[in-house]
């Protein structure tokens, strides 16, 4: 007979019968009092609501409703920073956490996070250190700037120079170069954040040597370039080579800033990629002042990279505002580790999982998409077909915009009519695996490029839980 009404309410068990309940107990030795209590409570009132309705319900089954709040615990308590498979086919996915960390780093970030380190403390002359030092002995190295700063991403960088350079002045720079990434980052922006006035030069395509020597004026504190790393112009084109814009400052006692963006410490071309300035040849040009990201290219952690002159560096880290953008010891773990492993480039491949992934042939992708071909089409059984199609990968996250990888995919395209929302239906199923597989989807065809599957065999094991509906 149904339990329905205000008897079936009446039944409803109270929270102290509840918390007797030895299955309780093993809830609140994992979530604590509080929360359980708190979920105990929320489901008695969604139990209590469905007792209230004309349809009724079935009555209270205590194995049910334990089993709900159990899975409501587990819900809840879930880290918000997940893992996930990213197959978008864009390796350094900003929404998705950009460069991944070699496991040297991680492993010197775990060391830093659980005892103390000499994160500002000089071990030789037990008197306050300098964080920056961490990292200034490679990155001098490896760029030959006299000297180096770190702060967290590369607009506090560009910031920081400019507000310590030229605050209250004018800095010049190229139409061309006026650049804007995401997040709506644009060059204007953060110099008028930083107290300086942009004086723009040239057009949009061509920008000439006497466009900057005719802009220079008494208040005019520094020449800037900035790295279009993130699209490029093509056609009836002009810019000035850094040898000559530094030429020009120097003669008028200015410092050339430069702005490279992503940022890589070696040459990409002998790995097969396309060319990118580094820091050490922008230096040998001219520059006085060099900023790049840690996060990019260079496969690091989040950081913005400051390189030069030794007395520029000097007033930058002197800058108040320098407390306020600093970085902390994990990163300056990572980065240790990280920039460590460029000392030895014949490594450098197996080593950092962006090298690792850019550097990854057309070929090996396709033989890897072939393997996994059959357990995806098992999984999605007949309500989509599978095939393995070419397919172009990008760096992401501006670097070498223009620039493509040839990859390979697994496309899965939905049966029937409705083909764009099968393929949105299709995304929805693989973001709701245990680990979410992130894909794209183009011409309504979802897509998994497998450029950076590195973990092949979680992956295939995850895919029996796939639920993809009709």
């Amino acid at each position: 007979m149904l339990n329905t009404g205000s008897a079936a309410r009446r039944a409803l068990p109270s929270i102290d019968k509840l918390l007797n309940d030895t299955r309780v107990d093993v809830l609140i030795g994992r979530y604590g009092r509080p929360h359980v209590v708190q979920t105990l409570r929320a489901q008695l009132d969604a139990e209590r609501g469905a007792l209230a309705k004309p349809a009724g319900s079935n009555g209270f089954e205590l194995e049910a409703f334990l089993a709900v709040c159990t899975a409501q615990l587990e819900h809840d308590t879930q880290p918000s920073l997940r893992p996930v498979h990213n197959l978008t086919g864009t390796v350094l996915h900003t929404n998705l956490g950009r460069a991944l960390m070699p496991r040297c780093a991680a492993e010197a970030v775990v060391q830093a996070m659980m005892q103390p380190v000499n994160l500002e403390f000089d071990l030789e002359g037990a008197a306050r250190g300098e964080r920056d030092s961490h990292i200034q002995r490679w990155l001098t190295r490896l760029t030959g700037g006299e000297a180096a700063a770190v702060v967290n991403n590369n607009a506090a960088a560009v910031y920081l120079a400019l507000n310590t350079l030229a605050v209250r002045k004018e800095v010049v720079v190229s139409r061309g170069e006026l650049i804007e990434i995401g997040g709506a980052f644009r060059i204007p922006d953060i110099m008028a954040r930083a107290g300086c006035k942009l004086r723009e030069v040239g057009t949009t395509n061509r920008t000439h040597l006497k466009d900057y020597a005719e802009a220079i004026g008494p208040r005019t504190a520094a020449i800037m370039k900035v790295h279009t790393s993130n699209y490029a112009i093509h056609g009836f084109t002009a810019a000035v080579p850094e040898t000559e814009l530094a030429r020009l400052a120097h003669e008028h006692n200015l410092p050339l800033i430069v702005d490279l963006g992503s940022g890589m410490l070696v040459n990409l071309e002998e790995y097969g990629l396309p060319h990118e300035p580094t820091p050490a040849q922008t230096l040998a040009s001219g520059a006085d002042i060099v900023t790049f990201s840690g996060d990019k290219l260079l496969g690091g952690p989040q950081a913005g990279l400051i390189v030069g002159r030794k007395e520029l560096v000097a007033r930058i880290r002197k800058n108040p505002m320098k407390r306020a953008l600093r970085v902390d010891k994990m990163t300056l773990a990572a980065l240790d580790a990280v920039l460590q492993l460029y000392l030895n480039p014949a490594r450098l491949r197996q080593e950092l999982p962006t090298l690792r992934f850019l550097t990854r042939s057309a070929e090996e992708i396709e033989h890897q998409a072939q393997r996994v071909l059959s357990d995806i089409a098992s999984a999605v059984g007949d309500k989509a077909r599978t095939r393995v199609e070419a397919c172009s990968s990008q760096i992401g996250s501006g670097s070498l915009p223009v620039d493509s990888l040839p990859s390979a995919a697994i496309a899965i395209e939905g049966v029937g009519k409705s083909k764009g929302s099968a393929a949105q239906r299709i995304g929805d199923a693989f973001r709701a695996l245990p680990v979410p597989v992130i894909g794209r989807i183009k011409d309504g065809v979802f897509l998994l490029d497998l450029r950076c599957l590195d973990n092949e065999a979680a992956f295939v094991e995850q895919l029996t839980r796939l639920k993809l509906m009709s």
